[in-house]
């Protein structure tokens, strides 16, 4: 037996290694964030490739990146963010502490942030540094 085969999971050990509902992987699927499994109906399986991207996406969206920017991504697409203000042109800047020692600044309205997006994001990076 070859053992140099890439490992294949069926869509239980998928979900297993990454945390993941089989309706969430197929979720992705439908929405071209996750490649389609190799082979047909029931033996459709997952490869490293769909490994990797679903812990990309998790590994994202527990940064607070939406599913939408997730997939411009994950396409390749770039988009531009506005232009640096002028010398001289007021901006408001939060500044957020996470933990004692470590803060993040961010404007917003530069960023493209709704408020509930930028809440979100906050609580998101929270969580994430608190469980250092």
């Amino acid at each position: 037996m070859d053992e140099t085969l890439e490992p294949t999971f069926g869509i239980e050990e998928l979900c297993g290694l990454t945390g993941v509902t089989r309706r969430t992987v197929r979720f992705y699927t439908q929405k071209g964030l996750l490649d389609p499994p190799e082979g047909e109906r029931r033996g459709a399986y997952y490869t490293r490739r769909h490994l990797e991207q679903l812990l990309l996406i998790r590994k994202w969206q527990a940064a607070g990146v939406s599913l939408e920017r997730i997939g411009q991504l994950l396409r390749g697409e770039w988009v531009e963010l506005p232009p640096a203000p002028e010398p001289g042109t007021v901006e408001v800047w939060s500044r957020v502490t996470l933990r004692p020692g470590l803060e993040v600044h961010l404007e917003p309205g530069r960023l493209g942030l709704t408020p509930e997006e930028t809440q979100e994001l906050i609580q998101r990076l929270v969580a994430v540094t608190s469980q250092g």
